[in-house]
């Protein structure tokens, strides 16, 4: 069995501005284990969500710092490597963790979500991504995604540090230019709000009556994540009963406890494997939200068609897909998951599915 990590480099075809700051580019960690001539990957990578951060390179070294153990292993059954990843950040986990589902569902020939007995051909419209900023440039984004794809899933990024005013402009504009499109082309498109994190109590208070008079049909994240989880759940328990759309948890949620804290609270939960630490949580938290009657978006930070194919395999669970980070790069580096229009599906390949770019 051969371990081995290696970088590689994103970077994006907009810049992505959100509450927390902007991001053109980053680098990534690719680790891959071989053994029997199958090569599994997993992508991670540093992030933050405003109370916790990881860097890339704090990754790196617990990865490799990992990488000696891992190589004198026999096994690749999840359940064995569990001792070895329950010390490891959420992203390290999440890297070993894909690595070895995409092993095994090319060992046994199947993509995961069949392993799963999952519904791999439903297809669901991915949301596409608007990062603040001035109003025309906000417009000129979404006339270039429009470009791309059809778009019917808008998620509007605000939070701005410019208030509430430019958020409103914000809202307005958008929500303008998507009964336009409406009205042009008779395609259904929704309009999604995430601030991540970005306003106060009061100001989520004060921005409900404009979201729901502009026709929003979600709010993700709209407080600032807090550290401590009773501040954290009293904060949505708060906001929950006054809000006439879905709110959803991002920063807030990275766990089976936090998603069962939040769970009388909030509508739904944004699982992004970098938060759950692979498919393995995910899938769990999937199946308890399922039980506990909430719904589930599936998100993504800058990630390549690597993990947003992994992440791909619970499509068939989510309501809100959000996985278009790898429709915005120039330089990615893997291929395989299927986009029709602006719907996604789960590749059919076995693993993952994703594989390496051809180089020219």
């Amino acid at each position: 069995m051969a371990w081995a990590l290696k970088r590689f480099s994103l970077t994006k075809n907009v810049p992505l501005a959100i509450s927390r700051g902007t991001t053109a580019a980053v680098v990534r960690l690719e680790l891959t284990v071989e053994r029997g001539g199958i090569c599994g990957r997993g992508e991670t990578g540093g992030f933050e969500t405003g109370h916790r951060s990881y860097d890339t390179e704090s990754v790196e070294q617990e990865l490799q710092t990992l990488l000696p153990r891992l190589n004198t292993l026999d096994s690749l059954l999840p359940q064995r490597l569990e001792p070895l990843l329950q010390a490891l950040s959420p992203p390290a986990r999440c890297a070993v963790d894909l690595a070895c589902w995409d092993w095994w569902g090319q060992h046994l020939g199947q993509p995961l979500w069949n392993l799963w007995g999952l519904d791999g051909q439903r297809q669901v419209a991915t949301s596409v991504t608007l990062g603040l900023g001035g109003v025309p440039a906000v417009l000129e984004r979404l006339n270039r995604w429009w470009s791309q794809l059809p778009a019917t899933r808008i998620k509007l990024k605000l939070g701005s540090p410019d208030g509430l005013d430019h958020d409103r402009s914000l809202v307005e504009a958008v929500a303008s230019a998507v009964e336009d499109r409406r009205q042009s082309t008779g395609a259904s498109v929704e309009l999604q709000v995430d601030a991540n994190g970005g306003w106060s109590l009061d100001e989520a208070l004060s921005m409900l009556q404009t979201l729901d008079r502009f026709g929003v049909v979600l709010l993700e994240q709209p407080l600032a994540p807090d550290a401590d989880p009773q501040r954290d759940l009293k904060g949505f328990a708060a906001l929950h009963p006054h809000c006439p759309m879905p709110l959803v948890a991002d920063e807030s949620c990275w766990n089976l406890g936090d998603l069962l804290r939040l769970a009388p609270a909030v509508d739904g939960v944004n699982l992004k494997l970098l938060k759950t630490g692979g498919l393995s949580s995910a899938l769990l938290m999937a199946r308890v939200a399922g039980e506990l009657g909430l719904d589930l978006m599936v998100g993504c930070y800058s990630d390549s068609a690597l993990l947003n194919g992994a992440a791909a395999q619970l499509l068939p669970l989510m309501r809100w897909p959000d996985l278009d980070s790898h429709l915005n790069l120039v330089d990615d580096p893997y291929c395989g998951l299927p986009l029709e229009d602006d719907r996604l599906r789960p590749s059919s390949d076995p693993g993952l599915g994703i594989r390496p770019r051809e180089r020219r």
